[in-house]
């Protein structure tokens, strides 16, 4: 079973200096991780950057049209507003049957605001109490969904094209 984790961080930077640490996880198999991803927010810009990380993918990954339609509809939707909501509607309803609801990209759209950074990971096997601790340690804080077998397939068949 995947698992959908979301660390926010109360600085721009946070999630890029935590970025390491993850790795460090991985590597001392402490957790698997499928794909991941930051969202950094400067307190003076308009919109987040966002940046798929790569070099830390594993075998089976999401890609960017995953991220990019996650990050589209948790922070750019709101600034596109009616224009294309329409066309948002389905692709919102496929994310929802794979865990990802209107609550979850509520509470995060919510949570990562101008001035603060997320990292998100689609993982497997984690030791989730020192993940935390790891983390935690560095003043991420954590929200998350976790993802069942078959809404992790769900979530794959949804990218596969």
């Amino acid at each position: 079973m995947a698992t959908l984790t979301v660390w926010r961080f109360d600085t721009a930077t946070g999630a890029d200096e935590d970025a390491e640490t993850l790795r460090m996880l991985s590597k001392q198999s402490l957790i698997t991780i499928i794909d991941a991803a930051t969202v950094s927010w400067p307190a003076d810009a308009k919109k987040p950057k966002t940046r798929q990380m790569h070099n830390m993918t594993g075998v089976g990954a999401m890609g960017g049209a995953f991220w990019g339609m996650l990050f589209g509809l948790i922070f750019f939707m709101p600034l596109l507003g009616m224009a294309i909501g329409a066309a948002t509607g389905a692709l919102g309803g496929s994310l929802r049957d794979v865990g990802i609801d209107d609550d979850f990209i509520k509470k995060v759209r919510s949570e990562i605001t101008p001035g603060r950074s997320a990292l998100f990971v689609l993982s497997q096997d984690a030791v989730i109490d020192k993940v935390r601790e790891a983390l935690h340690d560095t003043r991420g804080e954590l929200l998350f969904t976790n993802l069942s077998s078959e809404q992790e397939k769900a979530l794959r068949d949804v990218f596969a094209e």
